[in-house]
């Protein structure tokens, strides 16, 4: 599956919620299926910097394929993180690179989020594009 595929299949599944209330019990639950993240990583070096909530993400290359791993201890931002890493895990850094993240106002998570909420989406989106930047730099 692409990350445009990836996207697509995420707005069909939200698209079944009449409201915001739904849509968010459903982002929490997402959050709760993330994969176990060491405590070993919950250090500064992992750590997102402008997200209200505490975050740490991780990254790991076999082949081209990267594979992120990322944390919070609040509940609505973990869904959050269950939403970034079911597009852009396990992507290739040229596909993460080359693709636009229009399910944020495809979503409306542009407009339904606090502002804090929307600035460490932000953040966690710009350490996936950083990510991908440095990844294709390397292998070239």
């Amino acid at each position: 599956m692409s990350v445009e595929q990836a996207q697509q299949e995420l707005i069909e599944e939200f698209e079944i919620f009449d409201n915001w209330m739904d849509r968010y019990q459903y982002i929490i639950d997402m959050g709760k299926q993330l994969p176990a993240f060491p405590d070993a990583w919950k250090i500064d070096g992992y750590k997102i910097r402008g997200c209200q909530s505490n975050v740490w993400m991780n990254h790991d290359i076999q082949g081209d394929t990267l594979t992120f791993y990322a944390t919070s201890d609040a509940a609505i931002v973990s869904g959050l993180i269950g939403v970034l890493l079911r597009i852009y895990s396990e992507r290739t850094a040229a596909e993460i690179r080359a693709s636009e993240p229009h399910f944020l106002a495809d979503l409306g998570l542009d407009k339904h989020l606090s502002p804090t909420r929307s600035n460490g989406l932000n953040a966690m989106l710009k350490t996936i594009y950083r990510v991908a930047e440095q990844e294709t730099a390397s292998s070239s």
